[in-house]
């Protein structure tokens, strides 16, 4: 019984979640993409909106060169934590790999906002130039 007051009941899934993510991470660690990226893609249908297994395997994407795959992960990633640096980088870099200026200069212009003196961002658009 919950009380006004009391705690919520724990998720059983909770203890088994954060196990497949530490073993996401050591695959990835460990170079093995196949692997993380199943389990990834797995653990994203229980858990649809885990905003470090999106970036992960849109991570994962981005190395495989499917970087239209990769933006749909960034994209849901950011739906989440729009102000995450290291998604907008790697989606900025992912819409540069497929010839999308335009879109390239929209990432870089939300992490000037938040980091102004972020080196990579300058890299990036000297690259454009």
């Amino acid at each position: 019984m919950t009380g006004l007051f009391s705690r919520e009941p724990k998720d059983p899934e909770i203890k088994k979640n954060v196990k497949k993510l530490k073993i996401i991470k050591k695959l990835v660690k460990d170079k093995k993409y196949a692997e993380a990226l199943k389990l990834g893609t797995e653990y994203l249908q229980k858990v649809p909106n885990h905003h470090d297994v999106l970036f992960t395997v849109g991570g994962i994407y981005y190395l495989k060169n499917k970087y239209k795959t990769a933006i749909s992960y960034f994209d849901k990633a950011l739906e989440i934590g729009n102000y995450d640096i290291d998604v907008l980088l790697l989606k900025a870099y992912s819409h540069q790999k497929l010839g999308e200026s335009k879109r390239v200069i929209q990432c870089c212009d939300k992490i000037k906002e938040i980091d102004p003196k972020n080196k990579a961002v300058s890299n990036l658009l000297a690259e454009l130039n």
